[in-house]
């Protein structure tokens, strides 16, 4: 390349660095960067501790745990008139039928507090004439009805006692009916009719009806509450299942500090058989569903279950699930032969990798101190969420069977009896609707949800991207000592923490909060999209996937700099725009080593990860489904058996991820010093290279000479 070409190809890509005699590595005299931003994260988590205050000074989330009588009281909660009663009771449950449940999400009838559900059938007007019976139905009436004597007409027109009861059962801590089919006959106490205390004889079916509109905002809690039940019986075997992860990962990352290459080899051939048992498991399920009644049916007909096992006993769910690992098959193949030679380059950078985490150990530790800071944004996320989507008031309307110009309309218990609405309106009551409010706390909740969702982004893209810069400094600090690990500091990984707190705090926060704002614009996109699946516009929904599309790239690109940048930041302490434009220039300076380097190495570890994420997720799958004869009474019986698989499965990705995300620092960390080290060193003894003997006589082979040379032998 002629010095004409070699200055036009640098002029695009930046200046390379020149020799300094004095560099030895990440540079300790440096001062503060970005301090704007720095000041503006703290803030911003000022203002965060204040709205998690607001929020739990006006929440309530027992909101979300009790039901709730027609005056907003809580049913069971301890300290309350409701102590002792902990289940909800329907006057008329037939009226929760009626379309207002979809639209208020609250049933046109009263609702009380009980102790227990009733268990027999029986009107107001039989129970009247026997004391007995009387004293039983009273505990199904409003706490204020005292007058017996009173006729059971104006007791019913007061609407003081249901007019009727019938067996119930609780579910979600609300009586329903007990509903039971036999030999096809929907029955609800072993009767097919009631009678609803008006002298009429009426189906059972309407009491179904009923209920199962009743149930429509109850589904997903009742679901909520039996995976709760799945995980209070299996957490023990979730955490052992989770030990297991983490002392596989623990073993495979120990193992590859003494035997990379015999590792790796290892992993690609156990990847390869875990996969192909799989694809061999799929087809024995498959086959023998064969002929089974109902194992035909398509997923699209059978449409969403909650009980995921009902997919198991449909051959298309073993077909795709073969399908599936067929093609990653495939694709893992195709890509070991194509990047054979390629996976040997890689190796050598995996075993210097091993060098340097073998000299600084606590690296393997401190994925968990990130962890501990995640799992502290994530909690006090959630509680602020649950505090301030619990912080409304009661909001009472009126509710009413017939036409009424006062329908829908707010109103105040202690004075509904003496306002013109009974009189217009006499069958009209004035009901609990929903928690919501008129002060402009109420109306500016949803902007501090969205601030409080922009934190949590914002927050756990700076723990993630402190991680990062502390593991880098420690694995700069491994490569740029001349004579290894002589040269090195004494706490290489203290060092790169307190120089990362102390001097670029505010770096980390403008690099997290570029990443933070363009995963809030993601989500708004995701919620954009559910509220258009119901349009007809092909236009906007196309522009929406389109927009969604590049705002995934987008992010894709802004992590892929952002940790390069923080390398950078780590070595030579400039600020955030600097170190980016310098890792940017650096890497296209470089750009046939990052795709033969950089990527084959991101392959390897994800097969890794791949690698203890199946084996422990299978041997989950044959716990938890009762397939392992010597331990077959000692599965728990569970709701749904993938709650804890999958479980066990993300959380052994998570493990995995941790470790080996350590790994990967190192790797992107070397490399970029790597790719440094040949611009300020020719490898004479003036100019020396810091790179290991072993690294540089693979590594500068003709296959990874730089790009200009390519370029010229082109």
């Amino acid at each position: 390349m002629g010095d004409q070409e070699e200055e036009n190809y640098y002029g695009k890509h930046g200046t390379p660095q020149k020799y300094d005699p004095k560099f030895k590595g990440p540079i300790y005299d440096r001062g503060c960067t970005d301090v704007a931003c720095c000041i503006l994260l703290v803030l911003a988590i000022v203002g965060y501790v204040v709205v998690g205050i607001v929020a739990w000074t006006h929440g309530d989330p027992r909101k979300v745990i009790y039901p709730t009588d027609s005056r907003g009281q809580f049913c069971g909660h301890q300290g309350t008139a409701n102590e002792g009663k902990p289940f909800l009771f329907y006057f008329d449950i037939v009226k929760c039928a009626s379309p207002l449940v979809l639209l208020e999400f609250q049933c046109p009838t009263t609702q009380i507090c009980v102790s227990k559900c009733p268990d027999r059938f029986m009107t107001y007007l039989t129970a009247s004439k026997v004391p007995a019976n009387l004293e039983y139905y009273r505990q199904f009436c409003v706490p204020e009805f005292r007058d017996v004597s009173k006729s059971p007409i104006e007791v019913l027109k007061d609407k003081e006692c249901p007019a009727m009861l019938f067996p119930s059962t609780p579910l979600a801590r609300r009586c329903f009916p007990a509903i039971q089919a036999k030999k096809g006959v929907i029955m609800v106490g072993n009767e097919t009719t009631y009678d609803d205390g008006h002298g009429n004889r009426r189906n059972v079916t309407e009491l179904l009806e009923g209920a199962r509109k009743a149930n429509v905002v109850l589904e997903m809690r009742q679901l909520a509450m039996k995976i709760f039940e799945d995980y209070t019986v299996s957490w023990y075997w979730i955490i052992i299942g989770l030990v297991i992860a983490m002392v596989a990962s623990l073993i495979f990352i120990v193992l590859l500090r003494f035997l990379a290459g015999i590792m790796v080899w290892v992993m690609i051939v156990l990847v390869i058989l875990v996969l192909g048992y799989g694809i061999f498991h799929c087809y024995v399920e498959y086959a023998q569903l064969k002929g089974e009644a109902g194992s035909d049916v398509s997923l699209t007909d059978l449409g969403f279950q909650t009980d995921l096992r009902v997919y198991l006993h449909l051959r298309q769910t073993w077909l795709a699930f073969m399908i599936i690992l067929c093609v990653v098959e495939v694709i893992i193949i195709l890509l070991l032969i194509f990047l054979r030679k390629r996976i040997l380059i890689a190796i050598a950078l995996i075993k210097e990798a091993s060098r340097a985490v073998g000299h600084i150990m606590m690296s393997l530790l401190f994925p968990l101190c990130t962890f501990f800071l995640l799992c502290l944004c994530i909690a006090y996320w959630a509680s602020t969420a649950v505090f301030l989507s619990t912080s409304n008031e009661a909001v009472y309307k009126v509710f009413n069977e017939s036409a009424c110009q006062f329908s829908g309309q707010t109103c105040s218990p202690e004075k509904f009896n003496t306002s013109n609405v009974t009189k217009l309106c006499p069958d009209a009551q004035c009901l609990f609707a929903f928690y919501g409010g008129e002060t402009a706390y109420h109306k500016y909740l949803i902007v501090l949800q969205f601030f409080n969702v922009f934190m949590f982004f914002w927050l756990v893209n700076f723990v993630i991207a402190l991680g990062q810069v502390t593991l880098a400094g420690a694995f700069a600090s491994y490569y740029w000592a001349f004579k290894k690990p002589d040269d090195m500091p004494a706490f290489p990984l203290f060092s790169a923490f307190g120089r990362a707190l102390r001097y670029h705090t505010g770096s980390l926060a403008f690099g997290s909060l570029i990443l933070a704002i363009v995963q809030v614009i993601r989500v708004i996109l995701e919620y954009l999209d559910h509220r258009l699946k119901a349009a007809d516009n092909k236009f906007a929904k196309f522009l929406l996937s389109c927009l969604k599309c590049c705002f995934w790239c987008l992010e894709k690109f802004i992590k892929f700099l952002n940790r390069n940048a923080y390398i950078m930041i780590a070595v030579y302490g400039t600020n955030f725009c600097t170190s980016a434009r310098n890792a940017f220039f650096l890497l296209m300076r470089n750009i046939i080593r990052v795709a033969v380097l950089d990527k084959v190495t991101d392959f390897l570890f994800f097969l890794g990860k791949l690698l203890i994420v199946g084996s422990v997720g299978v041997l989950a799958f044959f716990f938890f489904t009762h397939r392992i004869k010597l331990v077959e009474d000692t599965a728990p019986s569970l709701n749904y058996y993938w709650v804890p698989i999958l479980t066990v499965i993300v959380g052994s990705y998570l493990i995995a991820h941790g470790f080996f995300s350590v790994y990967g620092m190192c790797v992107d960390t070397l490399f970029l010093c790597f790719c440094e080290d040949l611009e300020r060193n020719d490898g004479s003894p003036e100019r020396p290279y810091y790179m290991s003997p072993e690294l540089s006589a693979i590594l500068l082979k003709g296959t990874l000479e730089p790009s200009k040379n390519t370029d010229s032998q082109g």
